[in-house]
């Protein structure tokens, strides 16, 4: 691990970035009436400043908190960076969370100031306590006038291991657990990722995914920093004028998940003007889709993984070899093994959980908030335990086999719900599916899929695509049921909430 990854701040690297780039683009924003607003680095730091002194004002100080309920926009950017540069830290959740979700998120971090939409306040004034400091903002404006004029400079010194954010994991599986972050955290992020992707400071990232989620903040927004690149961030995310977007602002760097591209491919058409020269993206798609994502893109997207709590994503594919059905090899900077359930390495082929080696609070995040059992219970002899299941082959190259839950047994027989997934997916009627375990009198579980048509009007029978599965699985992988759904259920970030499916079935 790199000397600055472990011993550098967030606050310092900002600082670095704007004393070595001060007149270089740093922000580009396209609101949402279609206006393109532009910073450089510095003057986004003058930003910066201005929302720094509006913080201290009301009351934040080195180790206070900030919530954040805010879409995509460049007053995010200002107070996630000014509570960073000032020792605070930030709590970002989903801006379009209800009431009881918001409530969860600041009755336990217990912020000092918060900051939500206009059009949102109603929900987000009844999730906060009657004392709590509230700054209704307009995401589009782009001018930030609202906190004044004044430009604060006695910077406080920040520590590596300061806390940075807490950042609460997305709530597929059951309630969300809050992720303690510190500043190196976000340094070792920016570093490994930029080094990952050979980011310069020529290259401009497209981010439209969430910012409050750790994709466009560990693996778009930190490393631009750390290389001295620029962002061009927009406001929420379009299928139909992603490529567009990339072609209007000249992005040669995006990060997508799979349900986005897929998502892409069903709206968009192929763009003229289109410079990528790198795409990372999570999740497996079908090689079909791949190809047809090369030609649009212009490049051969790679995929990645990591959660929240790995911090940068520990496994990257290579640039010249990419595959879609591969997670890639392990991140230079970062270690990954395979266990058994006894904690012993897997031979090389089989299947085991990926487990992340690496200092808690600096390549790995520092704990869960107040929870310093399940803390304890998701690491194994310095190892943290993913809950994801993937193979190794003889290159080191990984292939995903799902999570641990999403094994099922099937008169005793393991079935792999990805591996269902993978075969539903490839039939050329089909968008994408989810397959989860129902209770069965007979063979105590079995599977049961739900399918998004690629073509709604015109879609497959379920006896086709049973029998489609039949023709290339083994009988207890073949799903019990089928059911078309117009859309999966999912995340603000496309995770598609399974437990939201096994209730249907339960």
């Amino acid at each position: 691990m790199s000397t600055e990854a472990r011993t550098a701040t967030f606050a310092h690297m900002w600082a670095e970035a704007v004393a070595a780039r001060d007149h270089q683009a740093f922000l580009l924003f396209e609101g949402p009436d279609g206006h393109v607003a532009e910073w450089t680095y510095a003057s986004f730091d003058a930003q910066v400043s201005r929302v720094a002194a509006y913080l201290v004002d009301h009351g934040v100080s080195s180790g206070s908190s900030v919530h954040l309920a805010l879409t995509n926009s460049p007053t995010f950017v200002a107070v996630w960076l000014a509570a960073n540069r000032l020792g605070a830290w930030i709590v970002p959740s989903d801006p379009m969370g209800k009431t009881p979700e918001l409530a969860d998120h600041i009755q336990r971090t217990n912020p000092t100031i918060g900051f939500c939409a206009v059009g949102r306040a109603a929900v987000y004034r009844a999730a906060a306590p009657d004392d709590m400091q509230i700054v209704e903002v307009d995401e589009g404006d782009v001018g930030m006038m609202g906190f004044g004029n004044v430009e604060f400079a006695d910077w406080p010194h920040t520590a590596p291991g300061d806390r940075a954010a807490v950042m609460f994991t997305s709530g597929t599986t059951g309630r969300p657990k809050g992720v303690d972050i510190t500043q190196a955290n976000y340094v070792f992020a920016g570093v490994t990722m930029a080094n990952a992707a050979a980011l310069t400071p020529e290259d401009r990232h497209i981010v439209v995914l969430p910012l409050f989620h750790a994709n466009a903040q560990y693996y778009s927004f930190a490393s631009a920093i750390s290389a001295g690149a620029s962002v061009a961030l927009m406001h929420t995310f379009s299928a139909s004028g992603f490529l567009p977007q990339c072609a209007r602002h000249q992005a040669t760097v995006a990060s997508l998940f799979a349900a986005p591209m897929r998502m892409i491919l069903a709206r968009g058409e192929k763009t003229e003007g289109v410079t990528l020269r790198h795409c990372w993206f999570a999740q497996n798609i079908a090689d079909d889709q791949y190809a047809t994502l090369v030609d649009w893109f212009g490049c051969r997207p790679r995929q990645l993984y990591g959660m929240t709590e790995t911090i940068p994503a520990v496994l990257t594919d290579a640039a010249d070899c990419p595959r879609p059905d591969s997670m890639g090899f392990v991140t230079s900077g970062c270690q990954v093994e395979l266990h058994d359930p006894h904690g012993e390495r897997t031979p090389t082929g089989d299947v085991g959980e990926i487990v992340v080696g690496g200092e808690p609070g600096v390549a790995l995040f520092a704990g869960y908030l107040a929870d310093p059992a399940t803390t304890d219970a998701s690491f194994r002899s310095g190892w943290f335990r993913t809950g994801d299941r993937a193979s190794c082959d003889d290159d080191g190259r990984f292939f995903f086999d799902g999570r641990r839950t999403d094994v099922l047994k099937v008169a005793g027989e393991n079935v792999s719900t990805v591996e269902v997934e993978s075969v539903l997916s490839a039939h050329p009627g089909v968008l994408e599916a989810s397959v989860v375990g129902a209770v069965d009198d007979v063979r105590d579980e079995v599977p049961v899929a739900f399918v998004v048509a690629g073509d709604p009007v015109c879609p497959p029978t379920v006896d086709e695509l049973l029998d489609w599965c039949r023709e290339r699985l083994a009988k207890a992988k073949v799903p019990r049921d089928i059911t078309f759904l117009d859309e999966l259920p999912r995340t603000s970030v496309g995770k598609i909430r399974k437990f939201i499916l096994k209730e249907a079935v339960s």
